[in-house]
């Protein structure tokens, strides 16, 4: 039991650090976010003329894409982040089961980390330090 609890306090670092770069990583779509703004600045605010750059929708995607996966990232960050609170807990399982296989969608640090979180929450004797204690009466 004690080689299973430093495995899970070990994934649980694991999962602060991925989930760190992970919020880093989702701050680079707002680039497009910017980048849409200036095309929608641009035909607003100077003399524009048709043909001579690009039409205003193709700015509003550029907004609402880099918006849409700013917020997906964020949004998985703050799962990585979580999970790892959990894996330290030794709560809710499957939430962190869940987060741990989505993770390996994320190349390299997140596949590497979701695969050892697998493998260590496949465990029977790591199952049971999950389980609720019963009351004892």
């Amino acid at each position: 039991m004690n080689q299973n609890s430093e495995h899970l306090r070990l994934l649980s670092v694991f999962h602060y650090v991925v989930g760190g770069l992970a919020v880093l990583f989702s701050f680079f779509p707002l680039l497009y976010t910017v980048m849409g703004s200036f095309f929608i600045y641009d035909v607003h605010h100077t003399a524009y003329k048709p043909g001579q750059g690009p039409p205003e929708f193709i700015g509003w995607f550029l907004v609402g894409m880099g918006s849409l996966f700013f917020l997906i990232g964020l949004a998985m960050s703050i799962c990585i982040i979580r999970a790892g609170r959990v894996l330290a807990k030794h709560q809710r399982y499957w939430f962190a089961f869940i987060v741990a296989c989505v993770e390996c969608i994320f190349m390299p640090f997140g596949t590497v980390l979701g695969v050892f979180t697998i493998i260590v929450l496949s465990r029977d004797s790591v199952k049971q330090l999950f389980e609720p204690n019963p009351v004892q009466t």
